[in-house]
Formats: C-alpha cells, structure tokens, sequence
C-alpha cells in the first residue's frame, strides 16, 4: 500500500515543486557547476542505485560518508540546501523509479563496512531504502553505525501505514537535522 503513496507523492511533488526545483539547479549550476549529484548505495537486497541530490559539496570532494566529509567541503549555497533539506527533493526520482521509498532506512555508501555488517545483522536491507524514518527524526545518523542499525530494525518491525505518515509528517514539520558534518 505505501508504495502507491510513494508514487503519488513523489510524482505530485516532482511536478508541483518543479518551478523550485528549476530555480535550485539554476543557482547551483552557478554555484558549482554541476547541480546535481549522483552516487551509488546499497539498495534493497543490497543492489546498488544511484542516489540523486543537489550537489552541497564541491565536485572534487572525496566520496565519503557526510559525517567524515570537512565543513569546508561544503559550499554556502549547499550549506542552505542542507539546513533546508532541500537538497534531498531530487530523491523524488528515486522514488518513483523504485529505488526507494519515501520512508525507510537512509541508504549507505559502500565503504562504509561497519554499517553495512551491523544492517546485515538486523536484515535493514529486506527493505527499500528512504528519504526520512525513524532514524532521521531523532537525530540517529550515519557516524554511529551501531545505534542507526538497531534504529533501523525498530522502524522496520513497527512499520506501518499509520508509521510511514507519522515519518512524513514529522520530517515536514522539521523534526531531524540532518547528517553531521566534521568541523
């Protein structure tokens, strides 16, 4: 049932937030020159994807998790689209392709070897990975592996229909901050 959501939400909002859209990859291209950012993660079942964001970084940062990225790596206008959460809208995409889900576990890059043994372990990835959860309103973020894994099953278990809008709702309102970043 959610993923009839998935498609009617990220559908609606790729077409009722594309004038926002348009004008972010305009005023990224100046900032960067290339907007948009694409990296593979590990998807359901493991199967790579790749993700979609606003580039927040500059082109020649090394492809790390974000939580062992520098701050100065990060561009001021990527540093907008962070606080905003606006550089996630282009996951819309990923979601209506099917390489995620609005809510669900957030997808891991691969050389991050700790947080994938510690998924693995609690079968986070029998599931689409997704923009917002359980993990992402309190605040549980990549840097510690352990405690995001065991967040991750407590979602997947309890996950419902009434779940799934509680995560929307609540990342909409501004609950979570975002993955840290190194000073």
């Amino acid at each position: 049932m959610t993923r009839i959501f998935d498609i009617l939400f990220s559908f609606l909002g790729l077409v009722l937030l594309s004038p926002i859209l348009i004008v972010l990859i305009i005023i990224g291209y100046f900032d960067t020159g290339s907007p948009i950012f694409r990296q593979e993660r590990v998807g359901k079942g493991k199967q790579p994807f790749k993700l979609i964001k606003f580039r927040t970084m500059h082109p020649n940062t090394k492809s790390v998790a974000t939580h062992l990225a520098s701050q100065s790596s990060i561009t001021k206008f990527g540093s907008f689209l962070r606080k905003s959460k606006l550089d996630e809208l282009p996951q819309l995409i990923n979601v209506l392709t099917g390489d995620m889900s609005l809510v669900g576990p957030r997808p891991n890059l691969y050389n991050q070897q700790e947080l994938i043994e510690e998924r693995d372990k609690r079968q986070v990835y029998a599931v689409l990975p997704g923009i917002t959860g359980l993990s992402q309103i309190n605040e549980i973020d990549m840097s510690t592996p352990k405690e995001l894994a065991i967040s991750d099953q407590k979602m997947i278990e309890t996950y419902s229909l009434k779940t799934y809008f509680y995560y929307l709702f609540a990342t909409i309102g501004g609950k979570g901050s975002g993955d840290r970043i190194q000073q």
